[in-house]
């Protein structure tokens, strides 16, 4: 008999369908990434505390995979002041990751944040983001590269080319798993981490001090995040790969264990 795929929930957000219609949507660039290279089946769920039980969920799934998305991290769970020109947010999602973060970290289920996930992790351990990284001294422009008329180039390999250096840690899980101390990534945010959360490891910066890599202190099990869009697998860089790799094989670990 062949073995069952490891199953991994991957997070909506919402959104307006056709301007009136509440919805909840995934890219399916990120639900090709774990099943192809996380050798996964792929389960959405809604980030809304209301219909998404988070026990009942972490009772079906062999780990969550948190995306990026288009909304804002609300500035009121780190005591920062809203602004409209840092909309929109997604108040509900955040609610519902904070909750599905630290119950996934507590039992040990295999855990990846990309970009938003990425810093829901960071919020949901006291830590704190800037809304606009770029504006900060000495930072560069981490936002998605765009055409003379302002709008976002819609080249997918402009778009994900690899923009930037990250240093991880010597000795870390990064380093380790990457067999590197040096990568290059892309680009694709404005919000990012201001100050680490409690439990939050830093494992990569960007030349710039932008902090692009952490994992979870004390965690049990694969508990990761990236600032950059690893789930970009046709990258001819390995790196995305390698994370989406070593995901499924905490995913396929997880689920033969339990």
């Amino acid at each position: 008999m062949t073995a069952k795929r490891p199953v991994v929930g991957v997070i909506g957000s919402a959104h307006l369908a056709e301007g009136k219609f509440a919805a909840q949507r995934v890219g399916e660039r990120i639900l090709r990434a774990a099943a192809d290279t996380a050798g996964a089946l792929p389960l959405i769920f809604a980030g809304t505390p209301e219909i998404t039980d988070v026990e009942a969920l972490l009772d079906t799934v062999d780990g969550i995979l948190l995306t990026g998305a288009r909304a804002n991290v609300h500035p009121s769970h780190f005591g920062a002041e809203a602004h409209p020109s840092y909309e929109p947010y997604d108040q509900p999602r955040d609610a519902l990751a904070f909750k599905v973060i630290e119950a996934a970290v507590t039992r040990g289920v295999p855990l990846f944040g990309i970009c938003r996930g990425f810093q829901e992790m960071n919020v949901a351990y006291g830590g704190s983001l800037h809304p606009e990284i770029r504006d900060l001294p000495g930072r560069l422009n981490h936002r998605a590269l765009r055409l003379a008329n302002g709008e976002i180039n819609p080249d997918p390999k402009v778009i994900y080319a690899e923009r930037h250096t990250v240093r991880l840690t010597p000795g870390g899980v990064f380093a380790k798993l990457l067999g590197a101390e040096s990568i290059r990534v892309n680009s694709l945010h404005g919000q990012g981490i201001l100050e680490p959360g409690k439990r939050i490891v830093i494992e990569g910066v960007a030349e710039d001090g932008t902090i692009e890599a952490i994992r979870i202190d004390g965690a049990r099990g694969f508990a990761l995040g990236v600032q950059w869009h690893a789930e970009y697998v046709a990258d001819p860089n390995p790196v995305n790969r390698s994370l989406f790799e070593a995901f499924g094989k905490a995913l396929l670990d997880y689920r033969r264990a339990r």
